[in-house]
């Protein structure tokens, strides 16, 4: 290593110089060696590869290839240089878990897809590969490379009439970890018995089965241009039922909360087949979670409560919950702009099409928000919004409330 390189200092003790990577100057968690025999840190090494870099950083010397081979004897001496340090305050590097080998996932894939292997070998492959897929995204793009889409789409459709198949439940576990490119979710979308199938899952004994069929459903609507497609999937009547009482019943837990929202969202961005929403206890169920989601999900959830609000039925679901327009005037400025912006079009809706809606939107002190949205640095659209609603809502307002209110008397009504 060049003696230009500056010392290192980590809690006062000096790190030896072999110990450091040679791109970013810091003592190696990862040390590995290239096909030069030059060893890098592997995030830095990957990250180099990565902006399209085919050198070695240190020779020049062209990269045959990128294999990033494990130096375990550097690792080790690291770690001990950590122990033997540590009453200083330097603590020992963990030993990381190493990427999937490409072999070892092509004998995987193998063993999964070949139907004449024992079930007891398919199966466990199948569960070897989710292991695999959950531990990094390392993994995944790895077994990705290998066109496991492919492979898991056929095991999951292997038998479409059977929906307690252990091997389809277990592809479709894996599947969901991965993007799927628009001809892949195409595929899916246009054959009416998969997508019965999935919708069927929605209703499976195992929890797992049906978040992760809902997961594919919202993969398969958001990766498909096709609006007579998406027709098609939102038609079928199971799919608006199942992804609600996955939302009712299973709000306990984080990960089906967030697919729920995410497909309730996908199905709802088709006009013409809101109404099933509706009709399965969609704007009931969206209001009693909504103080259970994180930022994201709220927006989903506001941004489909606005959609549902735009059909009559929609309207008259949310109307009649008590909790509704109290929950959208407290939502304005508390979570993000674009959650402001859903809950002000919300409220409009609703004040619209109800007298009642406008005196509970009064009463929940949705004046002074939309004030302080209109002074705000929220967005231009969410800013509309609340013009018009607060000119909606001009006859509502108690009488000293406008006197005093400059805002409000000067405030340009912006149309859509």
């Amino acid at each position: 290593m060049p003696g230009s390189i500056e010392p290192l200092d980590l809690c006062n003790v000096q790190v030896p110089y072999y110990f450091r990577c040679p791109i970013s100057l810091e003592l190696m968690r990862d040390p590995v060696t290239v096909s030069t025999g030059q060893t890098y840190d592997r995030t830095s090494i990957e990250s180099w590869a990565a902006t399209g870099n085919t050198t070695c950083p240190v020779t020049r010397a062209p990269l045959a290839d990128f294999t990033l081979i494990p130096n375990h004897t550097l690792r080790r001496l690291i770690q001990d240089w950590c122990v033997a340090n540590r009453a200083f305050g330097i603590e020992r590097i963990p030993t990381p878990k190493q990427p999937a080998e490409p072999g070892m996932v092509r004998s995987l894939l193998n063993q999964a897809s070949t139907v004449s292997n024992p079930f007891s070998v398919r199966h466990s492959a199948l569960v070897r590969l989710k292991g695999l897929a959950r531990e990094s995204e390392k993994n995944r793009s790895v077994i990705c490379s290998h066109e496991a889409r492919e492979t898991l789409m056929r095991i999951l459709f292997s038998d479409v009439s059977s929906g307690s198949s252990e091997l389809s439940q277990e592809a479709l576990a894996v599947l969901v970890m991965f993007q799927l490119t628009e001809s892949e979710c195409t595929e899916i979308g246009s054959d009416s018995n998969r997508v019965v199938y999935l919708s069927e899952l929605l209703f499976h004994s195992s929890i797992e089965v049906r978040v992760n069929s809902a997961s594919l459903i919202e993969t398969v609507l958001a990766g498909m241009r096709s609006s007579d497609l998406r027709a098609e999937i939102c038609n079928v009547d199971e799919i608006f039922a199942g992804v609600t009482d996955i939302l009712k019943n299973l709000s306990s837990y984080p990960r089906a909360l967030r697919i729920g929202v995410r497909a309730l969202f996908a199905l709802c961005l088709l006009k013409q087949t809101r109404h099933k929403a509706v009709q399965a206890g969609a704007a009931e169920t969206l209001i009693d979670r909504l103080t259970d989601l994180d930022k994201c999900d709220a927006e989903r959830a506001l941004a489909t409560i606005e959609l549902l609000c735009r059909i009559p039925s929609g309207c008259s679901a949310f109307a009649s919950h008590a909790l509704t327009v109290p929950l959208l005037v407290k939502t304005i400025l508390r979570i993000s702009d674009r959650a402001t912006e859903y809950a002000a079009g919300a409220l409009m809706a609703l004040c619209s099409e109800s007298e009642q809606s406008q005196k509970d939107a009064v009463s929940a002190g949705v004046l002074t928000q939309l004030l302080l949205l209109v002074q705000s640095d929220c967005t231009d659209r969410a800013k509309r919004k609340a013009q018009m609603l607060l000119k909606l809502l001009r006859d509502s307002w108690p009488e000293d409330s406008i006197g005093n209110s400059d805002d409000f008397a000067c405030s340009e009504i912006v149309p859509f």
